[in-house]
């Protein structure tokens, strides 16, 4: 198992756990939030979830209210919205902070993987992606302007490799 599986998270009903039961599967992790000009991203997460699932794929959201207080809500609201909204199936965490010194040990982890531009670590807005192949290396980082259908080619080809 690799060190990304064996780092602690909180899922949206309060429960700590890792991410181990993740292990062997291709992930898309996203800081998710619901007012956000991005939101409608959830259609293509959803869309991705949908098409590669049976392949061992996820989509992992982690609600952030750090950019413009745009995740206002609790786990339940944001849950319901998402569900009602965009049908979304794929596991949705508690909230978090991706950045400063209450940055999730998760985020703090992909950000010093897989650096924005010029070496920043720093998440610069909701729905960055970042891409993680089924041995737990983080592949990419993807802007948050990146279409979720437009990292498909990678996740194909991540997905064909063999479990």
């Amino acid at each position: 198992m690799s060190k990304i599986h064996s780092i602690p998270v909180t899922a949206a009903d309060g429960s700590q756990s890792d991410l181990s039961d993740q292990a062997g599967k291709v992930l898309l992790i996203v800081n998710v939030a619901s007012k956000c000009g991005f939101t409608p991203q959830y259609e293509g997460l959803e869309a991705l979830q949908q098409k590669f699932a049976a392949d061992g794929f996820s989509v992992l959201g982690f609600p952030c209210n750090q950019f413009g207080a745009q995740e206002p809500g609790d786990a339940a609201e944001i849950a319901n919205f998402c569900s009602l909204t965009y049908a979304v199936d794929f596991p949705l965490f508690a909230k978090i902070d991706v950045n400063g010194d209450q940055a999730a040990p998760l985020y703090s982890y992909l950000k010093s993987e897989a650096p924005g531009l010029l070496g920043s670590e720093a998440i610069k807005w909701n729905f960055t992606k970042f891409l993680v192949d089924r041995a737990g290396k983080v592949v990419k980082r993807y802007a948050p302007q990146t279409k979720p259908l437009d990292i498909t080619r990678e996740i194909e080809a991540l997905v064909a490799q063999p479990r």
